[in-house]
């Protein structure tokens, strides 16, 4: 099948990479366009896109560039006329998408002979939205995966093609489920693929009233509210490792974010946000129970235990 792949992070790489080693023929990639990162502010392009240049055959004589086997567009909105016009010209069989980053129009949707499809890093309808992995981590799911499903003009809403599942274990943060969910996709995929050449090809309508949301996150979200409970803050802690990170804000000659990469729940009690131990260990009460600190970051500063982080600053006690 002639496949356009719409993708922009690099948890969809491995799905791309086996589409590139499968029988199918992948007429096209679309992704966000290259974008200033870091501190330094360098123009780079988005993992997608230096995936394709790293697997590209180097042509240029002076060794300066790549010369990518397929056509690669980077439209700032893909619902702009003339990126519709680009993809159709590429007459796709099917439309597959992951972590792209922007809602495909309609007109779009309507391109492909058979299906577009997208790749969602949960078991729909739970956790729609951008977020997903983290909101699953967080709320304690034991169970996630990933979804194919058609793609309508809703959010995370089109009928379910084929699921795969694997469990949330104990010490997953995002960063690592992330790339768990990464390595299953792609065989999700090529399966799905499969499906479509057959008759009776799995469409199955979710059940609305079972939808849960996973919004975009912001930096700010990842502020700790020491009245949840330690088990619900640890949770979120590995969540939001490493994107958006939590944190705390700590008395230590003025107020200062420390991000926080672990913890371990203790049966201490306290006054939420009250700093219990501050000498070897760094203890905080919360809601019901305690946490002891484990991985910290200062701001501005490198990651390390929080004994080494007590050993080098002076922590008030609330």
């Amino acid at each position: 099948m002639r496949i356009v792949f719409i993708g922009t992070g690099d948890i969809g790489v491995p799905t791309l990479q086996a589409l590139l080693k499968s029988e199918h023929e992948v007429v096209g990639v679309v992704t966000q366009p290259d974008k200033p990162v870091g501190r330094a502010q360098l123009v780079e392009p988005p993992p997608i896109k230096k995936a394709l240049m790293s697997g590209a055959p180097d042509t240029s004589p002076a060794r300066t560039g790549r010369v990518l086997p397929m056509a690669v567009l980077q439209p700032e909105r893909i619902k702009h006329r003339q990126a519709i016009e680009e993809i159709r010209a590429l007459k796709p069989d099917v439309i597959v998408v992951m972590a792209y980053g922007q809602i495909l129009p309609g007109d779009v949707l309507e391109i492909p002979k058979i299906a577009s499809l997208n790749l969602h890093a949960s078991l729909l309808p739970r956790w729609r939205g951008a977020a997903p992995i983290q909101a699953a981590i967080a709320a304690g799911d034991r169970e996630t995966g990933i979804t194919v499903m058609y793609i309508d003009e809703g959010l995370d809403t089109g009928d379910i093609l084929l699921q795969r599942t694997i469990d949330i274990l104990p010490a997953d943060t995002g960063g690592s489920l992330h790339e768990r969910l990464a390595t299953i996709a792609p065989e999700a995929l090529l399966e799905s693929l499969e499906l479509l050449t057959k008759e009776n090809t799995p469409r199955i309508p979710q059940d609305n009233a079972l939808a849960t949301y996973a919004p975009k996150l912001k930096r700010e979200d990842g502020k700790i509210d020491w009245t949840d409970p330690a088990d619900a803050i640890e949770r979120k802690i590995r969540a939001f490792d490493p994107w958006p990170g939590a944190f705390m804000t700590i008395s230590m000659n003025g107020g200062h974010n420390l991000k926080i990469f672990s913890a371990t729940v203790v049966g201490l009690p306290g006054t939420p946000g009250e700093i219990l131990k501050c000498e070897n260990e760094l203890v905080v009460a919360t809601g019901k129970d305690a946490l002891s600190l484990r991985e910290v970051q200062l701001e501005g500063k490198r990651r390390m235990s929080a004994g080494e982080f007590l050993r080098g600053h002076r922590v008030l006690s609330s």
